[in-house]
């Protein structure tokens, strides 16, 4: 029988291999999705979403017009999108930034990140999360829910009408029970303030803290 030598064997057979772990993915038009276990670079779309798996680990993970979603467990760096919501789920680790202009964000038990997050246009809620770099909107409401840990404090900037499109509403911002925010509460516009009286909240500029020992805040 005939031998080639190992070279001409890899030349032949890599060439029809699987991808390599860690290759990025960018398109401009279509979803993304990460599947369960496997390791990936940059996830970048620019119309459509980018659906992650649990126990999934990717690099950074952008897009425009489109909704990013994180399966339990997952390792991820960087978050953004312009024209949609984030949704995290428990157990995740997140090293960098959570950033949507117009839409949500949620982070659910366990996760831990080591970044900020900001929104325009969209809601905050964090349950049992831990957040080392504040929390930044301009007519989002926040919920710091049940056992969170806020590093670096929240700022609520004054609305800027080219870049804002919510109602003229006031902004509701609750911190819950055994939640903290430690750091300076900045508030440069009108907003409600309800502090759960179990949690631990660092200096209050512009607002005035209404105290609650109920399971879920007040109702306007």
């Amino acid at each position: 029988m005939k031998r080639f030598p190992l070279p001409l064997l890899l030349a032949l057979v890599l060439p029809c291999a699987p991808a390599f772990a860690n290759e990025s993915i960018s398109k401009v038009n279509g979803s993304i999705h990460a599947t369960s276990g496997q390791a990936y670079g940059d996830l970048e779309t620019v119309n459509g979403g980018i659906t992650v798996d649990e126990d999934t680990e990717t690099a950074d993970i952008q897009t425009v017009n489109g909704g990013i979603k994180i399966g339990d467990r997952a390792r991820t760096r960087g978050i953004s999108t312009v024209n949609g919501s984030i949704r995290v789920g428990q157990k995740v680790e997140i090293d960098g930034d959570l950033e949507t202009v117009n839409g949500s964000i949620f982070t659910d038990r366990g996760t831990r990140i080591d970044g900020s997050m900001e929104t325009v246009n969209g809601g905050i809620g964090l349950v049992e999360t831990r957040l080392s770099k504040g929390i930044e909107t301009v007519n989002g409401d926040i919920t710091v829910g049940i056992g969170s840990v806020v590093e670096g404090g929240i700022h609520v900037n004054k609305p800027n009408f080219s870049l804002s499109l919510g109602p003229g509403r006031k902004p509701r911002v609750i911190v819950g029970p055994n939640a903290a925010v430690n750091g300076p509460l900045q508030f440069d516009r009108e907003v409600t303030l309800y502090v759960h009286r179990s949690a631990h909240i660092g200096p209050v500029t512009g607002a005035t803290p209404v105290p609650f020992d109920t399971d879920a805040a007040p109702n306007d």
